[in-house]
């Protein structure tokens, strides 16, 4: 009877390109990512298993950039895609301008990619007053909050959702929902 339980003191076997072939392919079909994101990943991996010494006898070192390269051109892997999943996601759950471009920042999305998926203004908006109606944020309180210490810590928590001061201050000062639904539609006006 053979005992195919790895040894707990000697960890998992080091990676070959076939292996890291495989981590890369399981990571794309489980997860909607970034070609940063997978790089990252497979950088990990490499770092926590290390590369065969049979491969690296055959002269075949770990090549993650053509790897993550070949992806991207299979379409496996598409920033711009999600970059636009990402955002509309943060936007809907009632985050700022702001707030979406750090985030796509920090999942290595390219600078022109992330201008793309800016918001608009109409969006913006939207987007503050959807975290007014959930936080209970100016109108959408249950009791109008006359004290000035909590608007301000209402504006301040719009301010770090990442809403620009003025749309934040308008909707935490109104005092008429409907007039924020009818500003919040409109593409011109005092923004």
């Amino acid at each position: 009877m053979s005992d195919k339980r790895r040894n707990p003191q000697r960890g998992p076997h080091p990676l070959d390109p076939s292996r890291l072939e495989e981590l890369a392919l399981a990571y794309v079909a489980r997860f909607a990512t970034t070609q940063a994101k997978l790089r990252g990943y497979l950088q990990r991996k490499l770092r926590e298993r290390g590369w065969s010494e049979e491969a690296q006898s055959e002269g075949r070192g770990p090549d993650v950039e053509a790897l993550v390269e070949r992806y991207a051109q299979k379409g496996y892997v598409d920033d711009a895609s999600w970059a636009r999943m990402k955002a509309g996601s943060l936007l809907r759950r009632g985050y700022g301008a702001r707030r979406v471009g750090e985030a796509l920042g920090q999942a290595g999305v390219d600078e022109t990619l992330r201008a793309e998926a800016r918001p608009g203004i109409a969006e913006q908006r939207r987007a503050a007053l959807v975290l007014a109606r959930r936080r209970r944020f100016g109108p959408f309180a249950v009791q109008v909050a006359e004290d000035p210490k909590v608007q301000d810590r209402q504006l301040a928590a719009m301010l770090r959702a990442g809403h620009p001061l003025d749309i934040a201050r308008r909707i935490v000062e109104s005092e008429d929902a409907d007039a924020l639904e009818e500003w919040c539609e409109s593409e011109f006006g005092d923004y």
